[in-house]
């Protein structure tokens, strides 16, 4: 994602309200008017500087953002803010509470409210979806012409982490679909079998949910999540940026555009020329 498009991204109200939001005690702290009125007590002098427990409480939120971005490998400005705003409204409520309990019960509800109202924005835009019904179908799809390269999503309807996926999912396709890149979807909730044969667990306990398969020459050559050397799985963290990478989406559009016939180029090599 490009600095113009994350500036974009950053203008929407989601994220500079949870920026505030993250920020807010630090701000009313280190600003002198707001301090005076929210903190000043008679008994106490220098109430605007930060003291030890706070210093303690900012520098542990530090520690845990950092590890849990690289955890759920957050590569751009946007998602290691939107990976540790959780954190950082939990830091905050903690130093407002410590400073007068109700401080700290308002911003709770402050956090209530504005996740009620300022809900995380998704792509709600085109996608470039083969939904397929069964695994003869797709066998049949994989089979029909082997110079397509299929990236596959296995999901159930049900599952936080498949509904999370779906529109980073539909938003690759919109970008990376070429008559010989193709992206298609299998529910393996209504279609079990689909699952049993691709090794993919549907259970509500799954750690397997969602998985994608890449597929070239109708043979899989890479999966995420995967399992090590020892078959223990290995946890993937299905944001854009990582999926792009793994799958080396990039270099598969320009194979699939440099393989097409000069009639059939895509729109955009059209207009650059």
């Amino acid at each position: 994602m490009s600095w113009k498009k994350e500036l974009r991204v950053l203008a929407k109200p989601y994220y500079w309200v949870n920026i505030l939001l993250a920020i807010s005690y630090l701000l009313a702290k280190k600003t002198k008017v707001i301090c005076t009125r929210l903190f000043q007590q008679a008994d106490q002098e220098d109430v605007c500087d930060m003291d030890s427990r706070e210093v303690e409480i900012l520098f542990f939120l530090l520690i845990v953002v950092m590890i849990r971005s690289r955890k759920t490998g957050s590569v751009t400005m946007i998602n290691y803010l939107t990976s540790s705003f959780l954190y950082t409204k939990v830091a905050n409520m903690i130093l407002w509470a410590y400073a007068d309990f109700r401080y700290g019960l308002g911003f709770l509800l402050i956090c209530v409210l504005v996740g009620m109202l300022l809900p995380e924005p998704s792509y709600r835009g085109p996608e470039h979806i083969t939904y397929f019904r069964n695994a003869q179908v797709f066998e049949e799809e994989l089979a029909r012409d082997k110079r397509i390269s299929w990236l596959i999503c296995f999901y159930t309807v049900w599952n936080p982490s498949c509904v999370n996926f779906a529109p980073i999912f539909a938003e690759l396709s919109a970008e990376y679909d070429t008559e010989l890149l193709k992206f298609g979807k299998i529910d393996i909730g209504r279609f079990p079998d689909v699952g049993q044969k691709f090794r993919i667990s549907d259970s509500s306990f799954s750690r397997q949910l969602p998985t994608v398969i890449l597929f070239q020459q109708g043979k899989e050559v890479d999966r995420r999540p995967s399992g090590d050397a020892k078959g223990k799985l290995q946890k993937f963290f299905f944001s854009s940026d990582n999926v792009r990478a793994t799958f080396g989406l990039n270099q598969l559009y320009k194979q699939a555009v440099e393989r097409l016939p000069a009639k059939q180029e895509p729109l955009e090599s059209k207009k650059s020329k």
